[in-house]
């Protein structure tokens, strides 16, 4: 009797305690962040501009808040909005807003390897390698700066032999912008006309336009309906490409590695790997699986965001001649006829601002790559799970009111005081916060620096003729790509 008497005492108690929970839960749940009633099965899909899915985010915010859920297909995402709010998740709250959410037209490619679509320790050791490598190649020391300028010899020289007649500039910015990254992964430049060096290009170009094109969103929101055709199988072929030369490319470099005398980021990852096989009983990260997509990493994010900000430097500066003048005249003043190098910034407040302005107004990298929530977490009152999608919209920080006095306006004051000195602004966001901002952060300052100082030293920048109204629309894609290519590059006595 006893025994019955515990048993069923015991089960009560069981019962008790998964009901109070299971309230919980529900009760929790019913808190999550607010946001607009879809549809059976489609959710908010025929509500969002799915070209721009960014200024419809930002008319939400205005009725729900700055946190806010929509729904996409079965999928419910959470919204951030605003500076305060997303430098609180990603900095303030780094640990729970960290992860890297699976996003269906990456995952059976990247198979949570690399560093991007990483997660846990297989992140941590990518991102840790990344960063040490980089480093040691010159990110943030005079030996890159070398690579930088040397490859801005090349770019002018380019510029030049048009003789001030009309050209588009956004394939030669790329490959100079490319090679700089070239340089760190493979141990050597490559010629703007090699006709391999122009394939990988437009393969990466293509993905990152196609990854935020409205018939991928409709794939990752549905992926059951991938063996349809669609831009997802474009992108699939895409990566298997650049995957395959990344394989052949590390295959010539385990022939002739030393690693006594390391002369690129893949040799950097092969000595480790090497290192690594002599200690079988532990677990490593340095397989060539992981090489693949790390390398394909590096360099899709090295080459796209910066070459994009060129592109828009270049324009602003057609579009606003009295800035550019201004340009002119600090670089005249700074510098001379001597080479550009990343420390002269410190001298050069306007065109520090200036270049700092091109960032934000550009809008390079508006949405973010999805993060998701490691573990449940209570947030700016609301309750958000564990494994919910976020987007923290760099969008909205980057065109905060709170923050800059005319957000939707190309205005280099941003970045300046009452007296003419460069401005810090905590949110300036371009390269995202906390435990995801961009590793290569520092090299992709120091090349805008050098290439844009190195360009408007040598030319002044106009529109083709007859030309008078400059379109500042941009591309549909992962990231904000100018419309408009064409310029002239008038030498400078």
């Amino acid at each position: 009797m006893d025994f019955t008497f515990s048993l069923a005492t015991y089960l009560v108690l069981v019962v008790t305690v998964l009901y109070i929970l299971s309230n919980w839960k529900r009760k929790a749940l019913n808190n999550f962040p607010p946001g607009p009633k879809g549809w059976p099965l489609v959710g908010n899909v025929f509500s969002i501009d799915l070209k721009k899915p960014q200024r419809t985010y930002i008319e939400l915010s205005k009725k729900y808040g700055p946190v806010f859920s929509v729904q996409m297909g079965r999928k419910k995402m959470v919204i951030l909005v605003g500076y305060e709010t997303v430098k609180d998740a990603l900095v303030t709250h780094a640990e729970e807003f960290g992860g890297r959410a699976s996003i269906p037209v990456n995952k059976n490619l990247e198979k949570g390897l690399g560093m991007i679509f990483s997660n846990g320790e297989n992140w941590k050791a990518m991102r840790r390698f990344t960063i040490t490598t980089l480093k040691d190649f010159g990110m943030g020391k005079s030996t890159i700066e070398e690579t930088i300028a040397h490859e801005c010899s090349y770019l002018v020289q380019y510029f030049a032999s048009f003789k001030g007649k009309p050209f588009d500039n956004s394939t030669i910015l790329i490959t100079s912008v490319a090679n700089i990254i070239v340089a760190i992964l493979l141990g050597h430049r490559m010629e703007y006309e090699d006709p391999v060096f122009l394939r990988l290009l437009n393969l990466n170009s293509e993905y990152v336009k196609l990854l935020g094109s409205p018939m991928v969103t409709i794939y990752n929101m549905f992926p059951a309906l991938g063996f349809l055709p669609g831009c997802h199988k474009t992108i699939e072929r895409n990566m298997k490409e650049l995957y395959a030369f990344v394989r052949r490319t590390f295959v010539e470099h385990q022939k002739n590695l030393d690693i006594h005398d390391q002369r690129s980021f893949i040799d950097a990852f092969l000595a480790r790997q090497k290192e690594e096989a002599k200690h079988p009983e532990t677990k490593s990260y340095f397989h060539n699986e992981n090489l693949v997509r790390l390398v394909r990493n590096v360099f899709s994010a090295g080459v796209e965001t910066t070459s994009t900000a060129l592109r828009w430097a270049l324009l602003l500066m057609i579009k606003y001649p009295d800035i550019q003048e201004k340009v002119h005249d600090e670089i005249s003043r700074v510098i001379g006829s001597a080479h550009p190098t990343y420390s002269h910034r410190t001298q050069m407040p306007f065109t520090n601002a200036v270049i700092h302005e091109i960032l934000r107004f550009a809008d390079i990298v508006p949405l973010n790559v999805p993060h998701e929530t490691t573990r449940d977490v209570h947030f700016k009152g609301y309750f958000i799970p564990k494994g919910t999608y976020i987007i923290p919209l760099l969008s909205s920080v980057l065109k905060d009111k709170t923050q800059f006095d005319a957000p939707e306006e190309f205005n280099p004051n941003h970045f300046l005081d009452s007296e003419g000195n460069f401005l810090k602004k905590e949110a300036f966001m371009p390269f995202s916060a906390g435990r995801r901002a961009c590793p290569g952060e520092i090299l992709a300052r120091m090349e805008l620096f050098i290439f844009f100082t190195s360009l408007l030293q040598k030319f002044s920048f106009q529109p083709p003729p007859g030309v008078t109204n400059i379109n500042l629309s941009s591309d549909v894609g992962f990231t904000s790509v100018p419309l408009e290519g064409m310029i002239c590059a008038i030498p400078r006595a």
